[in-house]
C-alpha cells in the first residue's frame, strides 16, 4: 500500500501540474483560460483527479522572501487505472519527486531558522553602538525577523489543517489592525474546539475589545475559563479582563502600534545599559494583555540579551512558562541561542519529551535538524509514538546531507522499526540520497519479500558499482 504522498505526487504528475504543494512562493492569478477543443471523455479512478485545464502563460509575480528551488519539469505520466499499473520507472520518478518535496520544504525552514539567528546577531551589534534618533526599528528590529518568521510561517501553513491555518492567519489580521476578519478567523477556530481552542478564544476576546465590543469580549473570556479551565491562557485572559474593564464606558482605544514600538525601543536602550532594571519590564510587557507582535518582539530583546536574568526568563517561557504561541517563539530563538554560543540541545530535547502539543513537538522538530542533531532526531525516530511525527523526524534525519552521518542511522533505525510504512519512509529517503550502499545492505538482509521488492525496485535506477553487484547477486 503506497503512502498519501505518493497518491498526491501521482495525481499532479496525471494532471501536469507544475508545482508542489510545498512551495512557498504564490503562483501568479493566470489570465481566463480559451475554452478547449470538445474531447473524448476518459473514465477515471476515484482517487485521481481529473487534469487542470491549459492556461494561457501570466505575467511574473514579485518574488516572495524565500522562493522553492527550481525543479525541472517532469514529463507527463500516461493515464493509469492505479499505482501497480506504472512502469518501474514512473514509480521511481514519482518516489523521487516526493522526497524532492519534502527536502524543498525542510530546507525553507532551515534557512528562515538561519535568517532569524542572523537577525538576532545583527540587532545585537547594532544596538551596543546606536547613537540617538538613529535607530530604525522597521529596518534592525522588526523587518529582518519578521521575513523570516512570515517564510517559515507560509511553509507551516501549507502543511497544517484548516484549523492551524485559520489561527495562523488570524494573527497576522491582528498585526495588521484587520479586527473584524481577526475576530471571524479566531470565532470559526473556537467553534472547531480544537486544540488551538483556547488560544483563538483569547485572541477573539481581544479582537472584540479592539472593536469596542466589551461586553462580548468578557463574555469570550468567561467561555474561555469555563470551558478551558487549565488553559495556559488564563494568566493573559486575567490581564485582558482588568483593560477592558478598565476602559469601560471610553472610547475606543486609537492605533497602539506606535505606542508599542516606542515601549519596545525603551525596553532595549535599558537591557544594554542597565539588564537587572529592565528585567521587571519584560515580565510586566509579557503578562500584559498585549498585541502579538508586542509580546513576541518582547522575546526577542529577551533572546539578544547576554544577561544571565533573560537568558533564564527565556529558557523558562520555551518550558511552557508562558502561553503557547510565546512558547513557541522562544524556543526557535532558543534554538538560535544554543547555535550561536554553541550549547547542546538537551533542554530542548527534555521539552520535546514533556511536551504533548505537536506544535510544540514539531517547532523542536525545526531546531533539531537546523542544529543537525542527529542523535536526538535518532532517539525521537525510535521513540515517538506519535505515528506523524515519527515520519516527519525519519524525513528530517534524511534531509542531512552527508550520506555517512544519515544513511548509517537510518539503516540502524530500520532494523528496530515495526511498521512497513516506517520502512518505506526510511527506503524513500536512502534512495533519495541516491544512497545505493545502504540499500543494497537493507536488501541483503530483508526477509520479508514485499518489502525485498520494494528495494530492489529502488536500487535499479542506480548505476552505482554497489548497485550493479547487487541486481548480479540476485540474478545468481
Amino acid at each position: 500500500m503506497k503512502t498519501e504522498i505518493h497518491r498526491t505526487l501521482l495525481i499532479m504528475l496525471l494532471g501536469g501540474a507544475g508545482a508542489f504543494a510545498c512551495q512557498t512562493a504564490p503562483d501568479p492569478a493566470p489570465a481566463p483560460p480559451a475554452p478547449p477543443a470538445p474531447r473524448a471523455v476518459v473514465a477515471s479512478p476515484a482517487w485521481q483527479a481529473a487534469p487542470a485545464p491549459p492556461t494561457p502563460p501570466a505575467q511574473p509575480a514579485a518574488p516572495a522572501p524565500w522562493p522553492a528551488p527550481a525543479v525541472a519539469p517532469t514529463p507527463p505520466v500516461p493515464p493509469v487505472a492505479d499505482w501497480d499499473q506504472l512502469t518501474i520507472e514512473q514509480q521511481e520518478r514519482i518516489d523521487e519527486a516526493a522526497q524532492r518535496a519534502s527536502e524543498r520544504a525542510m530546507e525553507a525552514e532551515q534557512r528562515a531558522m538561519e535568517e532569524q539567528e542572523r537577525a538576532l546577531e545583527r540587532a545585537g551589534r547594532g544596538l551596543a553602538d546606536m547613537k540617538p534618533f538613529d535607530f530604525n526599528f522597521d529596518f534592525d528590529l522588526k523587518g529582518p525577523l519578521l521575513a523570516a518568521q512570515n517564510a517559515l510561517t507560509r511553509v507551516k501553513v501549507g502543511r497544517m489543517g484548516n484549523t492551524d491555518g485559520l489561527y495562523e492567519r488570524g494573527r497576522r489580521e491582528l498585526d495588521q489592525h484587520n479586527w473584524d476578519q481577526a475576530l471571524a478567523d479566531f470565532t470559526e477556530v473556537a467553534g472547531r474546539a480544537g486544540n488551538r481552542a483556547d488560544g483563538a478564544l483569547y485572541w477573539k476576546a481581544y479582537a472584540l475589545n479592539k472593536l469596542g465590543r466589551r461586553d462580548e469580549a468578557l463574555a469570550a473570556i468567561a467561555e474561555l475559563r469555563k470551558s478551558y479551565a487549565s488553559s495556559r491562557w488564563l494568566d493573559d485572559a486575567n490581564a485582558l479582563e482588568v483593560e477592558v474593564k478598565q476602559s469601560a464606558g471610553g472610547t475606543v482605544a486609537p492605533d497602539s502600534q506606535n505606542d508599542d514600538e516606542i515601549k519596545l525601543l525603551a525596553l532595549n536602550g535599558l537591557m544594554q545599559s542597565d539588564p537587572d532594571r529592565a528585567y521587571p519590564y519584560l515580565e510586566k510587557m509579557l503578562k500584559s494583555a498585549g498585541s502579538p507582535h508586542l509580546k513576541e518582539q518582547t522575546v526577542f530583546v529577551i533572546a539578544q540579551s547576554s544577561s544571565p536574568k533573560a537568558q533564564q526568563l527565556l529558557l523558562q517561557i520555551a518550558k511552557g512558562g508562558a502561553n503557547p504561541d510565546l512558547q513557541l517563539v522562544a524556543i526557535r530563538y532558543l534554538s538560535a541561542v544554543n547555535r550561536r554560543q554553541g550549547n547542546n540541545n538537551q533542554v530542548l530535547f527534555e521539552i520535546y519529551n514533556s511536551s504533548s502539543d505537536t506544535a510544540v513537538k514539531r517547532e523542536i522538530l525545526n531546531a533539531l535538524t537546523a542544529a543537525k542533531d542527529k542523535d536526538h532526531l535518532l532517539e525521537i525516530a525510535h521513540n515517538e509514538k506519535n505515528h506523524d511525527l515519527e515520519l516527519e523526524a525519519i524525513r528530517r534525519l534524511g534531509s542531512m546531507n552527508s550520506q555517512p552521518s544519515s544513511g548509517d542511522t537510518l539503516v540502524a533505525l530500520y532494523g528496530s522499526a515495526q511498521e512497513k510504512d516506517v520502512k518505506h519512509e526510511i527506503v524513500n529517503v536512502l534512495a533519495g540520497q541516491r544512497n545505493a550502499k545502504a540499500l543494497v545492505d537493507l536488501g541483503r538482509k530483508e526477509k520479508d519479500l514485499e518489502m525485498k521488492k520494494y528495494i530492489v525496485e529502488r536500487v535499479m535506477g542506480m548505476n552505482t558499482p554497489e548497485s550493479k553487484e547487487y541486481l548480479e547477486e540476485i540474478l545468481k
